[in-house]
């Protein structure tokens, strides 16, 4: 009896959500990790997202439809993101999904929306190979860690210029794929790779691995962590007085505001890649960043940036679909060719990758406290500091 009330039930699930996204609404359900240890980037992603609702539907929703968002936690982890795709496709029967953070999760549910041949937007979660498997309904606005710290690299070529480094990293699908990106990265420009080396996200003492690198003295410390581990490196780094040319950090947790409020002075002259700033000449990327500081305090990351335009490419989407379908929405995503505040969209398969937007990567450095737009020169808000004073020259 409980089998067939559960199914009956389900069954009113389908034909209400159906129901919705016929008449005069489009309801939309978004998994995102909003409890757990990646819960600050779902709130920024959350955040974006509740912005660009409103705007899109100050303008009209979807043609002449309200849009609305449902969120569901996945807490970050692989296999309630599954689980929460499975159910918005198969009892839900939305024809589109977007969104989670991590690239652990966005593999789950990217290898769902394939099985069920239902298009997928990723849209911050950087691990290569999610955009590499033929997969013929994902898609991915941002760019891959491949590409992450093209413009940090570009800054360390012609600034820095260092002949050694060091690479630290967390040992999820992220830290991985960044640190084995800079690695054959810095390799190909002639900089020693002297160590690379691992540790378990959520560590407390780094100082057995950071004498690691202060013995190996190189000329830069290239770190990839999410936010409380990079806050922690930094401050470690400053109590043991581990002087480089440059420290660095690949996007994540290095490129939020929470690592300045965390890591305090220790984040100073910090040099981080990014895929965005709120400096960015990009149509309505200052007009985002205001909204976003004055309604939270703070200027949004790249996360949110990456979140609050990808509902506008969804809605485009939507908008010039033929028919509310999974397979007329994803070749509307593939003939997506528009202006957002990340910049210029448009899905590729070219160099290995399917369905991928490329875009220009930047570098941020820490300047008095805040995050400043420093590589490409021509998107600069502040000029670098370099050479960075070694510690026992700082105040």
């Amino acid at each position: 009896m409980r089998k067939w009330i559960a199914l009956a039930a389900a069954c009113c699930m389908t034909v209400m959500s159906m129901t919705a996204f016929a008449q005069d609404k489009i309801e939309l359900t978004v998994p995102l990790p909003l409890t757990g240890g990646q819960a600050k980037f779902g709130e920024i992603i959350k955040k974006s997202y509740d912005i660009a609702l409103e705007e899109i539907n100050a303008k009209g929703g979807v043609n002449g439809k309200l849009l609305v968002l449902n969120y569901e936690d996945s807490q970050g982890k692989p296999e309630i993101a599954r689980s929460i795709a499975e159910k918005i496709i198969d009892v839900q029967k939305q024809p589109v999904l977007f969104a989670e953070y991590t690239s652990a999760c966005a593999k789950a549910v990217a290898a769902v929306a394939e099985e069920r041949k239902t298009p997928y937007l990723v849209i911050a979660s950087a691990a290569d190979e999610i955009t590499q498997q033929n997969y013929k309904y994902v898609f991915r606005l941002n760019p891959t860690n491949a590409y992450y710290s093209e413009g940090l690299l570009g800054f360390m070529s012609d600034v820095v210029k260092p002949q050694s480094v060091a690479i630290l990293y967390e040992s999820s699908d992220f830290g991985t794929s960044g640190a084995d990106e800079m690695a054959k990265a810095c390799e190909a420009k002639g900089m020693k790779v002297l160590m690379k080396e691992k540790y378990e996200k959520g560590a407390v003492d780094f100082k057995p691995i950071l004498s690691q690198v202060k013995a190996a003295n190189p000329d830069v410390i290239f770190m990839v962590s999410y936010v409380m581990d990079a806050a922690l490196l930094m401050r470690q780094i400053k109590e043991l007085r581990i002087d480089a040319k440059l420290f660095a950090g690949g996007a994540a947790g290095f490129a939020i505001p929470e690592f300045i409020d965390n890591a305090k002075d220790a984040s100073e002259y910090v040099v981080t890649a990014t895929l965005w700033s709120p400096q960015v000449p990009f149509k309505g990327a200052k007009e985002f960043a205001e909204k976003y500081k004055a309604a939270h305090g703070n200027y949004p990351s790249y996360h949110g940036a990456l979140a609050y335009s990808s509902l506008f490419v969804i809605a485009d989407a939507l908008s010039r679909t033929k028919a509310m379908t999974a397979d007329d929405i994803r070749d509307a995503l593939l003939a997506t060719n528009m202006q957002t505040a990340f910049g210029d969209v448009k899905f590729e398969s070219k160099n290995g990758y399917q369905n991928q937007n490329f875009a220009e990567t930047l570098a941020l450095q820490v300047i008095g406290g805040k995050h400043e737009t420093i590589w490409p020169e021509k998107y600069a808000s502040a000029k670098y500091v370099f050479p960075i004073p070694k510690w026992r020259e700082r105040k």
